[in-house]
């Protein structure tokens, strides 16, 4: 089986969303592993948003993920799960997200557009890491 990091920012946390999106997730065939809420500290922000740095956005970007609670997720899956969650989750610009997808359904905003899903097999398991040391 196959794992990544699925992260409902505050946003969706703040909106009551979770369990909608772990149920997406769940009725896609997906299983949680593990599943965390947690207020991240600057710390923790800056070594998951580490590649954002020097950008434009990336003191927003921190803002924002610290502000509230976030829910962490470890999903497991077939082989690209990772890519499974990505596609379920939508453009990261909800105007261009597809029905049907968690942000084109839910979201309205690219700087708070719900969840994060790892991009790779390698972030994946690098994120984990980052989070849930002890399944990584």
């Amino acid at each position: 089986m196959n794992r990544t990091l699925v992260i409902c920012k505050p946003d969706a946390v703040e909106r009551g969303l979770t369990g909608e999106i772990i149920a997406r997730l769940e009725r896609k065939g997906l299983t949680l592993v593990a599943a965390e809420l947690r207020t991240l500290d600057r710390a923790a922000a800056e070594a998951h948003y580490g590649e954002h740095k020097g950008k434009g956005f990336y003191e927003d970007l921190l803002g924002f993920i610290t502000r509230s609670p976030v829910m962490l997720l470890v999903v497991e899956g077939p082989i690209d799960t990772w890519q499974i969650v990505r596609t379920m989750m939508g453009a990261t610009n909800p105007a261009n997200a597809a029905p049907g997808t968690i942000r084109g359904d839910l979201a309205t905003d690219t700087g708070e557009n719900l969840v994060h899903g790892s991009d790779s097999a390698e972030a994946a398991l690098r994120e984990i890491g980052n989070f849930f040391p002890l399944l990584a």
